[in-house]
């Protein structure tokens, strides 16, 4: 199982949340998978566009050590592994929602750039 370098300073439930699905990729993932339900690996990273195969990999290793994401491995030939979200995934995904739907109103107010490539948050 993957495990960071350096443990998070987390003082607060707060920073618990943005550590566990903040950033630029984690909230991506999470959105994908819960459009798509499960996905394989070369999926995801089309669903992903300009991401790179090591933060990819790096990313989906960071959600499964916190329980966001599972990864089912089949013993087929060629071999199959899926990604799909965990309960727990699927809970952060009205959170991320939210956080959508307020940066929708403001960032349109604030930049005149579009934002390609979104996986819209209203399923």
């Amino acid at each position: 199982m993957y495990k960071k370098k350096l443990e998070a300073d987390i003082r607060c439930p707060l920073e618990y949340g943005l550590e566990v699905f903040g950033g630029k990729w984690k909230s991506r993932i999470i959105c994908v998978l819960a459009a798509k339900d499960t996905l394989r690996y070369s999926e995801l990273r089309h669903e992903m566009f300009n991401i790179t195969d090591a933060v990819l990999a790096a990313t989906l290793k960071q959600l499964m050590s916190d329980a966001m994401i599972t990864r089912t491995s089949y013993d087929e030939i060629p071999p199959r592994v899926e990604y799909s979200l965990t309960e727990k995934g699927k809970s952060a995904v009205p959170i991320l929602q939210s956080i959508c739907q307020w940066s929708g109103i403001f960032y349109k107010e604030d930049t005149a750039h579009s934002m390609t490539q979104c996986q819209k948050c209203d399923h």
